[in-house]
C-alpha cells in the first residue's frame, strides 16, 4: 500500500496566481511592443508620404498620364475612360445624320407582323393605292461627318445611291440642310456631300497607315436610323481585310483593306466615324457581318482624304484608270490554268464579245499588255490576297507612271504605264 503521509500536495491557490502573472506581464509586453512599432510606422508612413515615393505624389504622377518607355522616350498612357468622353464631348457636334426622302405612292392600309417583328423594327408593308397621288416621305437613314466649316459632309456611296432621293444632313443640334451629292468614289464606297453653311464643327483626319490591333476606337451614328449619335466603343480587331458588301437588294460591293473593329455598328451607322482615342478620324463605318456579333468593318481614312484632296482641287473625285479586265490568281486559279505564278493578276476577256481584256486606246493598250499578261507586281509591290489590283491602283493619281512586272509570252519584264482619269 502507497504511504501518502509525507507526501506533499499542489497548492492550487499558488498555481493560480502564478498564471495570473505570467498573463498581466504577456498583456504589458505586448502593449509597450504595439505602441513603439505603432508610433515608428506612423512617422515612417508620414516620411514616405511627403517623400517623392509618397502615395500623393505617386497620384498626382498618375494623373499626369505618362510613364517611361524605354530610352527616356515618354509615351502618353491616357485615362480610357475619360479619353473616351473627351473625345465623344469634342466631336460629336460634327456628326450628322442623312435622311433619305423620296416621292412614293399615298399608302393606305399598314401591316406588320408583331409576332416577328414585336419591337417594330420591321418597315411597314403598305398596299398601294395605284391612283393615289405621290408624296415625298422618309425612307431611310445614314450617318455622315463634317470635314470642312463651309459644308463638306463624308458619307458612303451606298447611304445616297438613290437618284431619285433627295437627301438631307441633320447636325447635332437638329438642324437640317439640304444635301447636294458632290462626287462619288466609284471604286471605294465613298461619297462627298455639300451643305450650304458656315462656321461648322469639323473632325480631325487621323493616319490609317500606322494603326494597331487592339487599340481602343470609337464609332458615332445614326443607329438604326433612329438613335442619332449613338456612341459605341471596341477595339480593332483585324486590319486589311478585304470582304463583300451587300445591301440585301441583290447588289454587292469588294471593299479592300478594310479595317475590322468589335465596336457595335449597325444599320444606320453607314457613314459615320471610326474614331481613335484622341478623336481623330481614323475610318468611315461601311458594313457589318449579318448573322455574327460584333464584327464591322470601316473604310481607311487615308482613303478619303485622298479623294477630298481630288474634290478640293478639282471638284470631282478623280479615279486612275489603267483599262484592263482581269482575274486575280490563286493557287485554284494557277492549276485550272496551268499557269506559271500563283499570284498576280490574269489579263483576261469578260463573257460578252466587248467585254475586251484590254480597252482600245487606254493607259494598259498604250503601255503594249496583251490578253493573257500576267502583271505580277505595281512599283515592286507583290500583288496578291493582302495587295488586292484595285487596292494598290487606288493608292496613286492620274497622271501617275507606274512600273509593272509583267509574264509577258514566256518572259517577265517591267513596263512603264502612265495612268488616266476613268471617264
Amino acid at each position: 500500500m502507497e504511504n501518502t503521509e509525507n507526501k506533499e500536495v499542489p497548492n492550487k491557490k499558488e498555481h493560480k496566481t502564478n498564471y495570473n502573472k505570467i498573463i498581466f506581464i504577456v498583456i504589458i509586453v505586448s502593449f509597450i511592443a504595439s505602441s513603439f512599432f505603432g508610433a515608428m510606422f506612423g512617422f515612417m508612413s508620414a516620411k514616405i508620404g511627403q517623400g517623392k515615393f509618397g502615395l500623393s505624389n505617386i497620384l498626382k504622377k498618375s494623373q499626369n498620364q505618362s510613364s517611361s518607355a524605354g530610352s527616356g522616350q515618354t509615351v502618353s498612357v491616357p485615362s480610357e475612360d475619360s479619353a473616351v468622353v473627351q473625345a465623344v464631348k469634342k466631336d460629336s457636334p460634327a456628326v450628322v445624320s442623312i435622311i433619305i426622302s423620296k416621292n412614293v405612292p399615298q399608302q393606305q392600309d399598314f401591316f406588320s407582323d408583331p409576332f416577328f417583328d414585336p419591337f417594330g423594327f420591321q418597315q411597314q408593308q403598305p398596299s398601294q393605292d395605284q391612283g393615289s397621288a405621290g408624296q415625298k416621305q422618309e425612307v431611310g437613314a445614314g450617318s455622315g461627318f463634317i470635314v470642312s466649316s463651309d459644308g463638306l459632309v463624308v458619307t458612303n456611296k451606298h447611304v445616297v445611291s438613290d437618284q431619285s432621293a433627295s437627301y438631307t444632313v441633320m447636325t447635332n443640334d437638329e438642324k437640317k440642310y439640304d444635301a447636294k451629292v458632290l462626287a462619288i468614289d466609284q471604286v471605294n464606297d465613298v461619297a462627298i456631300l455639300k451643305i450650304e453653311a458656315v462656321n461648322l464643327p469639323v473632325l480631325d483626319l487621323g493616319d490609317s497607315s500606322n494603326l494597331q490591333i487592339g487599340q481602343t476606337v470609337i464609332a458615332i451614328g445614326n443607329s438604326l436610323g433612329e438613335f442619332r449619335n449613338t456612341v459605341s466603343k471596341g477595339i480593332i480587331s483585324g486590319l486589311k481585310r478585304n470582304v463583300t458588301a451587300g445591301s440585301g437588294l441583290g447588289d454587292s460591293e469588294n471593299l479592300s483593306e478594310v479595317i475590322q473593329t468589335d465596336a457595335a455598328i449597325n444599320p444606320g451607322n453607314s457613314g459615320g466615324p471610326l474614331l481613335d482615342i484622341q478623336g481623330k478620324v481614323i475610318g468611315v463605318n461601311v458594313a457589318m457581318a449579318q448573322g455574327a456579333q460584333n464584327v464591322g468593318f470601316a473604310l481607311p481614312i487615308n482613303i478619303i482624304k485622298k479623294d477630298l484632296d481630288s474634290v478640293k482641287s478639282s471638284g470631282k473625285i478623280s479615279q486612275p484608270y489603267i483599262g484592263v479586265r482581269y482575274l486575280p490568281i490563286d493557287e485554284q486559279i494557277q492549276k485550272a490554268n496551268n499557269l506559271s505564278f500563283d499570284y498576280g493578276v490574269l489579263i483576261a476577256r469578260g463573257q460578252q464579245i466587248t467585254d475586251f481584256a484590254v480597252v482600245p486606246g487606254s493607259p494598259a493598250d498604250k503601255a503594249g499588255i496583251v490578253e493573257n499578261d500576267i502583271i505580277l507586281e505595281i512599283n515592286g509591290v507583290k500583288i496578291d490576297a493582302g495587295h488586292p489590283f484595285v487596292s494598290l491602283l487606288s493608292q496613286y493619281s492620274v497622271g501617275d507612271t507606274l512600273t509593272l512586272k509583267v509574264w509577258h509570252k514566256g518572259e517577265t519584264k517591267d513596263i512603264q504605264v502612265t495612268l488616266e482619269e476613268r471617264k
